[in-house]
């Protein structure tokens, strides 16, 4: 195969901290050509000499015959594309072409795209990387995994259960009063209850005055509609377990839940913490840095509603070179007093 090195394109991919053009991206094309035993030229612009990082090595290159430097004032891409066509060759660029895509109309087919993988150039499209669908659970994991390390207690329910007011109701109920044994009592009384609002005694013996906090951990979809039915929730709840205070009821989005689905971690109010213990910083593959940071808060929410605290923790992400693989990442805690929000 026939290939024209489009040595300023080449040249430009990755510009070094002074934005200059990469000499070693050029040579680095002609080794990769020469391993697929290619037959090659370079084409480079006039003023590219001007703006490579080793200009000494660069005018030594010049000298080969295959070796070709457009006249000041020529258009090199057109020089590119015409040559090509006119010998049937591949060209070397991730350049496009656009403006000359009416005249060469094969021009699409006519390129190959590169891409670096370290100090090699690799020919063709580069393949994106997989994404870990559960890349974000995975990180919440290892983060009560070194909370629970740090002799910290974290509610790490994930089974959910189907998500309705009814059911949130039913639930706290049933989990405030386990202690006094009485849930097939109040099992039998939901399956007669027929409105979610209408008040009824329920237990006449049941006093507790405890005041509670219920984190009703969701999935960030069902946020809104959860929030929405937190006073409800809370009056039922008080008034069926004849408590002095209503419990407060704190919606948190929550990475384990599926949507439709809601956990439950309730505590007593002194045990809730007004901020986190640490914060959390994640060091991630470049590949995921985006993705990890735009999830950071629900990050955060996850880690908030399992500890118990009010404030969320703050989430900082890092990209890191020495992370090898996207969907791979390292976690570690801080000792915190910054709260996210």
């Amino acid at each position: 195969m026939k290939v024209v090195i489009d040595a300023s394109n080449v040249a430009f991919y990755s510009k070094d901290n002074d934005g200059k053009a990469k000499f070693s991206n050029i040579m680095a094309a002609v080794k990769a050509l020469e391993e697929s035993e290619d037959e090659f030229v370079i084409i480079a612009d006039a003023s590219l000499r001007h703006e490579i990082d080793d200009k000494e090595s660069f005018l030594k290159l010049l000298e080969n015959d295959n070796v070709e430097e457009v006249p000041p004032g020529n258009d090199a891409d057109y020089f590119i594309i015409e040559l090509a066509n006119n010998v049937n060759a591949k060209i070397l660029s991730n350049d496009k072409y656009r403006d000359y895509a009416a005249e060469f109309r094969n021009i699409n087919s006519m390129r190959i795209p590169f891409s670096f993988e370290g100090n090699r150039l690799r020919l063709g499209n580069p393949k994106k990387p997989k994404k870990n669908k559960k890349i974000l659970q995975n990180i919440s994991d290892e983060i009560i995994k070194a909370l629970n390390f740090r002799r910290w207690e974290v509610y790490e329910g994930k089974e959910g259960i189907e998500l309705s007011p009814l059911n949130i109701a039913k639930q706290s109920i049933i989990r405030i009063d386990n202690s006094n044994n009485v849930t097939n009592k109040l099992e039998g009384i939901f399956s007669k209850m027929p409105m979610f609002n209408k008040i009824v005694d329920m237990v006449n013996d049941i006093e507790i005055a405890a005041p509670y906090v219920i984190f009703v951990l969701v999935h960030p979809k069902d946020y809104k509609s959860a929030v929405k039915n937190a006073g409800n929730i809370s009056v039922t709840v008080a008034d069926r377990l004849h408590l002095e205070k209503k419990p407060l009821i704190a919606v948190r989005n929550d990475l384990f839940m599926k949507p439709g689905n809601f956990v439950l971690n309730i505590m007593l109010a002194d045990e809730v913490t007004d901020n986190a213990p640490y914060n959390v910083v994640i060091k991630v593959n470049p590949a995921d840095e985006v993705f990890i940071k735009k999830n950071s808060r629900n990050i955060a929410s996850t880690i908030a509603g399992r500890l118990g605290s009010w404030k969320f923790p703050f989430v900082s992400v890092k990209p890191d070179m020495l992370i090898a693989k996207p969907g791979q990442f390292e976690v570690f805690l801080e000792k915190g007093g910054t709260e996210y929000g």
